[in-house]
This record gives structure tokens, C-alpha cells and sequence, in this order.
């Protein structure tokens, strides 16, 4: 069980209760919560924590005795980062089973799904609820409400494996208990519980699922937007199919190409895994392949995560290695590569994440600091240089005037479309808002979709700033304060003037009333508007 959900299952006692009162009423008066709680002392020796002033505040809120106060909650809230990105992100891990891949790199624990271990913290949490989807997104959702985050806006992010190989009668009782979790009751069937979900109070406003170069086909995209997917995880690791080869991946480069191609024709968001160091590469083919991400047309990806190889006991990988045919690169090394190829990084391009949160006592040989992004940042600073991704842009918790805010329209070329990611940004270059436009070409790969027909496609809308609850708003946040409407006016404008008939939306099951108020109707599996 996790810290959070400990926290969850406290017994407050009447003398918490009391304590916590004051506390708040302290902390309203302008005292910092830190101070507020040193000055209130538990009897029994030791300090209230923030997860029982949350309980006791939503208590009197709830009550009536005192008003919400969204400032005092954003004082409160644990581990703010979580959601500062505009949604609660909510990560739940499928079961073991079979995976097509081979890798030489992955680990095989017989409790996980492949590639994973039971001792990275979110796997844990898996483990702990037995891969049980309901028990998973539920506990998640209540830890995160105990610590003062909002709920209402659920990403769900599934884990685990290759999606597309498991059993579809799998895949529609593992999504239909996520969504019952984020209901609150159980559906008779999948259909049932995502139009439940369209109301509902945690509402499901993105899933993203991981699969393979090699699962990607139209019969596969279309089962995929029956469930609501928007953001597909695909695992390329590398553009070289010498190092794919020599590294038992089981996918060519050009079903990656011919992948992304379909995925984006379709209108999913992409997020591609990069993997440097693996057998066969060296630091200079390793510079080289990350280039090729950026100059191929078929690739481009919304959002990317590097990966480094790390050397794990039990793999096909440690046998080379103890054999002496392979090295892991040192931390420094490592820290200079990502030094040189973050500032090559488009605009248009978020970084997830930088090196798994594998345990260090896992790791054989090589790198075993988890804090690469920081490392890298510290390195580019220290050359004059920064990093100009989405995430490295995000306003986050920073104030916004929306008055300031200056529109970018960065065009770019793809394999099957031109793609606009229109974004709105503060004088400092920060990001606040953005969607991704993309205006189909002919010759693009086909994707057998009847909503696609004749339509311009909205990939994503997404607005920056601490996650607000459905319908509220509050000073200095870019949340709720129009951008995400004027994005779309911006994209419904450009769709009519490059000759499109109509705009299709990859809603989300949750985001589905938003776009039905600016004048959308539900297609097949898609939100579509006339032009």
C-alpha cells in the first residue's frame, strides 16, 4: 500500500478534528501551513499532516459551516506537480502475459507484465491490488483526492506490456472495471459504463494505451477508438534495423514508419520510447538516430520518452555483458548525450520522461541516477542552452494573464498530413494552452474510419496550469479562462480555409459534452462539426 492510501484509511480522532480546525483557521488568516501546524502540537507528541487538514476542511465545506476556498486548497494540496499539468493522471498495470517481443534488454518476472519489475512504484501499487483494474483506478483516485488533488479529470494511463496482444474479452473487462472506478458503480457492459462516464464525476478526458510497431492496423486503430483510446505508447527504441536486429526487438523500422503514419492519419496522439545504449549502438550512432526522429516525415511524435538501456540481471543483455561484447554508458556520458540532443528537440514535442524508475539495486552496471532530466538540465544551463519542449515550456503553477498571451501557429511537415500546433504563450515563452491540427494529405494512409472522411482532425486540446474541477475557474490559471474554446474557433477557421467539409474531434468518453457545447454531435467514435 502506498503512503497515499495509508493516509486514506487514518481514524482522525475528535482531538485531530479540533487541532486541524485550528490549524485551518490559522493558515485563512494568512499564516503559512507550516508555521500554522508547528503551533499546534498533537498531545501525544508529533504534527498533523496535510492529509488530515484536507479531510477535516472538506468536512466543514461539506457540512456547510464554511465556504470553499480554492486558495486555501492549493496552499494544502500534496505533491502539486501531479496535476499541474491540467489532469489527474491516474496509472493502472495490466497482468502478466505472453509478449511477442524478444528483447534482449527486457526483464521476465513471472508476476509483471513484461518489461516491468515489482519493485518500480506503480507496479507496486499493482501488485498490492493483484492487477485488479477497479480496485487499481479506485484506490488511485482516493488517494489522490485524500491529498487534496482534483478528481474530476481522470487521464487513465494503462501499462504493461503490448495492449494489442492481450485477449480482446480481456481488454473490454479490464477497461470496463476502469471505468465502473471512475463512475462509481457497475455497468452491465463496456457501452453502458462509457456513457455513464460522459456525466459522471471522475470523467475519463484521456487513455493511453502501450503496443507495438507491429500490432498497429486499421482493424486494430478502429477496436481502439470503440474503447476511447486518444494517446498511443509505441516502443521503437531505434531507427537503425541493424541495432533492432542485434537486439531481438521483432519489428522493422519501416512498420514503425508505416505505423505512425496510420496512427496519426487517425488522429491519435503519439508518444514514441527511444531507447540509447542499446546493443550495438555507440554515443555517435546514438547523436545520429535520435536526428533521424525529427528529419524522417513518418515520424515527428507528439511526445517522447528516452529510455536509457539499463543493464538488469536474468536478461539475454547481461550474458553479452558478461561476455564482454557490451558496456553500458556511464552516467556522465549519458548526461553529455542528453546535453546535446534535448535543444534539437521541436516545439511541438513533449519529453515524458527521461530514464525508467527502475530501482538503482536493480541496475548491474552503468547509470543508476534517476534524476537524468535534472542532471541534463544543470548541463545545458551551464552551456548557455535550454531545452525548448512542450514540458520544459508548461506554465504549470505560474500566473497567466490571458490578455497577454500571444498566439503560434508551428506548421510542419508529416508523411500523410501538414500538421499546425497551435499554441498560446505567455511573453516569457511559457506554454499555456495548445491543440494539434492536423489537415490530411492525399496519398495518407487509409484509415477505413467514416468520421475521417472528408475531415480535418483535432488530435489534442490541452490547456495548462493546476487541474480545476469541471465548470470552476480561478485567478492566474490558464484552466477555464477560454483558451481551449479559442483554439478550436483557431482550428475550425484553418479546417474551412484549407477546403475541409467537416472537423473531427479524437474526443475522450469524458470530454464528449465539452465539445457537444461548442457544437459537435458524436459520430461513430468521433466528435464531428460541419464546416
Amino acid at each position: 500500500m502506498s503512503v497515499e492510501e495509508v493516509w486514506l484509511h487514518d481514524q482522525t480522532t475528535p482531538e485531530m478534528r479540533a487541532l486541524a480546525r485550528n490549524i485551518l483557521e490559522d493558515v485563512r488568516a494568512g499564516m503559512s501551513v507550516k508555521q500554522a501546524v508547528r503551533q499546534h502540537p498533537l498531545s501525544e507528541g508529533g504534527f498533523i499532516g496535510k492529509s488530515t487538514l484536507i479531510r477535516v476542511y472538506r468536512e466543514l465545506t461539506d457540512a456547510g459551516e464554511w465556504q470553499p476556498d480554492r486558495k486555501l486548497v492549493r496552499r494544502l494540496r500534496m505533491k502539486p506537480v501531479r496535476t499541474l499539468s491540467g489532469v489527474t493522471t491516474v496509472t493502472v498495470l495490466t497482468k502478466h502475459y505472453p509478449c511477442p517481443g524478444k528483447c534482449i534488454f527486457c526483464p521476465d518476472d513471472y508476476r509483471m507484465p513484461k518489461s516491468y519489475l515489482p519493485d518500480e512504484p506503480g507496479a507496486m501499487r499493482a501488485l498490492h491490488h493483484e492487477f485488479d483494474p477497479f480496485d487499481q483506478t479506485q484506490a488511485r483516485i482516493e488517494a489522490l483526492h485524500a491529498i487534496g488533488h482534483p478528481t474530476d479529470k481522470i487521464e487513465l494511463l494503462i501499462l504493461g506490456g503490448t495492449w494489442s496482444a492481450y485477449q480482446k474479452d480481456y481488454q473490454e473487462w479490464f477497461l470496463k472495471r476502469c471505468f465502473d472506478a471512475m463512475n462509481g458503480f457497475e455497468a452491465d457492459t463496456l457501452a453502458e459504463a462509457q456513457k455513464a462516464n460522459e456525466t459522471a464525476e471522475s470523467r475519463n478526458v484521456g487513455l493511453v494505451i502501450e503496443t507495438r510497431p507491429d500490432h498497429v492496423n486499421p482493424r486494430e486503430i478502429a477496436r481502439l477508438r470503440t474503447y476511447g483510446v486518444t494517446k498511443v505508447q509505441m516502443g521503437v527504441q531505434s531507427l537503425d534495423d541493424e541495432i533492432l536486429a542485434m537486439n531481438d526487438r521483432g519489428h522493422t523500422v519501416q512498420q514503425s514508419h508505416e505505423a505512425v503514419r496510420l496512427l496519426r492519419a487517425a488522429g491519435f496522439k503519439v508518444v514514441l520510447h527511444w531507447m540509447p545504449n542499446l546493443f550495438g549502438a555507440t554515443l555517435e550512432s546514438d547523436r545520429e538516430d535520435f536526428e533521424r526522429l525529427w528529419g524522417d516525415a513518418d515520424m515527428q511524435p507528439d511526445e517522447i520518452k528516452i529510455y536509457p538501456c539499463q543493464l538488469l540481471e536474468d536478461t539475454v543483455l547481461y550474458s553479452h555483458w558478461e561476455r564482454g561484447d557490451y558496456k553500458p554508458y556511464t552516467t556522465e556520458e549519458l548526461i553529455e548525450l542528453l546535453a546535446d540532443i534535448k535543444p534539437t528537440i521541436p516545439r511541438y514535442c513533449r519529453v515524458n520522461r527521461i530514464v525508467r524508475e527502475i530501482p538503482s539495486t536493480n541496475v548491474v552496471e552503468g547509470n543508476k541516477r534517476t534524476s537524468l532530466r535534472q542532471d541534463a538540465k544543470r548541463e545545458l544551463e551551464a552551456r548557455g542552452l535550454r531545452c525548448q519542449c512542450v514540458r520544459c515550456r508548461e506554465v504549470r503553477g505560474k500566473s497567466v494573464d490571458a490578455e497577454e498571451l500571444g498566439m503560434e501557429d508551428l506548421v510542419y511537415r508529416t508523411g500523410g498530413s501538414e500538421e499546425h500546433f497551435l499554441s498560446y504563450v505567455t511573453p516569457e515563452d511559457d506554454l499555456a494552452g495548445y491543440l494539434r491540427l492536423t489537415l490530411p494529405s492525399e496519398g495518407g494512409p487509409p484509415t477505413g474510419l467514416s468520421d475521417l472522411e472528408g475531415a480535418a482532425i483535432v488530435r489534442e486540446v490541452h490547456v495548462y496550469g493546476q487541474s480545476l474541477e469541471v465548470g470552476q475557474s480561478l485567478d492566474g490559471t490558464a484552466q477555464h479562462s477560454g483558451l481551449g474554446m479559442r483554439l478550436m474557433q483557431q482550428a475550425e477557421e484553418l479546417g474551412r480555409d484549407a477546403g475541409y467539409a467537416r472537423l473531427a474531434v479524437i474526443s475522450a468518453i469524458g470530454t464528449r459534452e465539452y465539445y457537444r457545447k461548442l457544437g459537435y454531435e458524436l459520430g461513430e467514435s468521433y466528435m464531428l462539426k460541419d464546416l
